[in-house]
């Protein structure tokens, strides 16, 4: 009731603004409460409104007054094109799946699952008691809290298989998201102007924070199986790089998960290059109807850095990833995390802890694998019925995506912005190619918003795909 009170006031108050000279006197908050019967609080409200809207100034000990118009006029920033300089290719444009589309619209295009299949009453609850604790006044440790260190380190260590050696709370690095983490890694263990192996196609962050490390992409191609052996093994001898980025689970875009024998010998590839496996398992928590198994798990001598981010099944409010490290690697990491964010916020670590740390944490996962199974089948089968030409390769047994083959001399941009005209967004599948792309291809999100619109959705990617070939 509050709010159209304030609603009511700001409303005739702009009315009375619009036909009034700049610098009238704005009626006191006391006249407005005795003409509106509304409480003082109400009225603070409403002027606080308007002074944000940039209508009226407040002037302490006169009174609030109708602010003068003030005539925008163009501000000439061409002296920054000479101090930038030319931008690197790769970081000129924000991402497809980065958009924020409008509010009517179907979103199939964000990285993001919906907040019905987030354990938000755990998140809720959990920032409220950290809030109440010395992380909320107090910094952390540069590596992060102790106690999320150990969790992560026992997460890995429950994996191993008898014989491996599982890393401790000390190995784990606490970052700030993954996408930060890969910034650091590439930066300290492969360096500016030299060769990374990097799956293709694969995630556009990661193709970002390598051109922001400046660090020479050596692409290999990767489908439903990951990558062939021989090609990983070909590009380390030629290239002599020190380290291959690689999603061997759900990979995004493709959904692909390697099978355990396929993660073993590319890690022993790796052992025999000398050089690092830089292990990202974003889509850990989301499994459908298979059970990861990180290569990490078989790795006790340095060879894997691992990469595991909560902020897609905890909450995109709580940025909070982990890098699992060992030996110099891990220092130089943490020198560079060091110098680029200094630490995580204590607040956001205490309260993720303590989500996942709840019995309810275990509940939520097993709850939200049906949740995920019904979406992704919903949304296959309306793209099987209107979309026929959009192929899909692969049904992803986790993660949150799907990878559709289009036609041959499809113009995916085209064909991209066409569905967003009408009020559909998919993700342009060029972005997920570190080099050119090798055939035309969108990628579609179904764990988004209005699953029940998902057959409407497939028919308008139906009707523009046969439109564009």
């Amino acid at each position: 009731m509050a709010n159209d009170s304030t609603d009511r006031i700001v409303d005739e108050l702009r009315r009375w603004i619009a036909v009034s000279p700049p610098g009238a006197r704005v009626p006191s908050n006391r006249e407005l409460t005795a003409r509106h019967g509304a409480s003082p609080v109400t009225v603070q409200k409403a002027m606080r409104a308007l002074t944000s809207l940039g209508l009226v100034e407040s002037r302490p000990g006169v009174g609030t007054f109708v602010r003068a118009a003030r005539t925008p006029r163009p501000v000439d920033y061409g002296w920054q094109t000479a101090a930038l300089g030319a931008p690197p290719s790769r970081l000129t444009a924000l991402p497809s799946a980065q958009r924020t589309p409008s509010p009517d619209a179907i979103a199939l295009h964000t990285g993001y699952p919906d907040r019905e299949l987030l354990p938000e009453r755990l998140v809720r609850a959990a920032i409220a008691r950290a809030a109440r604790t010395d992380a909320a006044t107090t910094r952390s440790p540069v590596a992060g809290l102790p106690d999320l260190q150990a969790w992560f380190a026992s997460e890995l260590a429950d994996a191993a298989p008898a014989g491996i050696t599982p890393p401790s709370a000390r190995d784990v690095l606490i970052l700030a998201g993954s996408q930060s983490g890969l910034s650091s890694i590439f930066r300290a263990l492969v360096g500016p102007g030299q060769p990374l192996l990097i799956e293709s196609p694969t995630y556009w962050g990661a193709i970002l924070a390598a051109a922001q490390a400046n660090v020479t992409l050596v692409p290999v191609a990767s489908g439903v199986d990951g990558p062939d052996l021989e090609d990983v093994e070909r590009a380390f001898e030629l290239t002599g790089a020190r380290a291959f980025y690689v999603q061997p689970t759900y990979a995004n875009p493709t959904g692909a998960q390697w099978t355990v024998q396929r993660g073993r010998d590319v890690l022993e590839i790796a052992r025999r290059h000398g050089a690092y496996l830089v292990e990202d398992d974003w889509a850990h928590d989301l499994s459908i109807d298979t059970q990861p198994t990180p290569i990490a798990a078989h790795d006790d001598d340095g060879h894997v850095i691992y990469l595991r981010s909560l902020t897609k099944s905890v909450s995109p409010a709580l940025r909070v990833a982990a890098a699992t490290a060992r030996g110099p690697a891990r220092d130089r990491i943490l020198a560079d995390r060091a110098a680029e964010s200094m630490y995580v916020s204590g607040l956001l670590q205490a309260a993720a802890l303590d989500v996942v740390t709840q019995p309810a944490w275990r509940t939520h996962l097993r709850t939200v694998k049906p949740l995920l199974r019904a979406r992704r089948d919903l949304l296959i089968a309306s793209l099987r019925d209107h979309a026929p030409a959009a192929h899909l390769d692969l049904i992803p047994a986790g993660g949150l995506n799907l990878w559709l083959r289009l036609p041959d001399g499809t113009d995916v941009e085209r064909l991209v912005r066409a569905c967003e005209s009408r009020g559909v967004i998919v993700a342009d599948g060029t972005e997920w190619f570190p080099a050119e792309a090798s055939a035309p291809h969108i990628r579609v999100n179904y764990s988004g918003p209005s699953p029940d619109r998902y057959p409407e959705a497939a028919r308008v990617i139906g009707e523009e795909v046969e439109r564009a070939r």
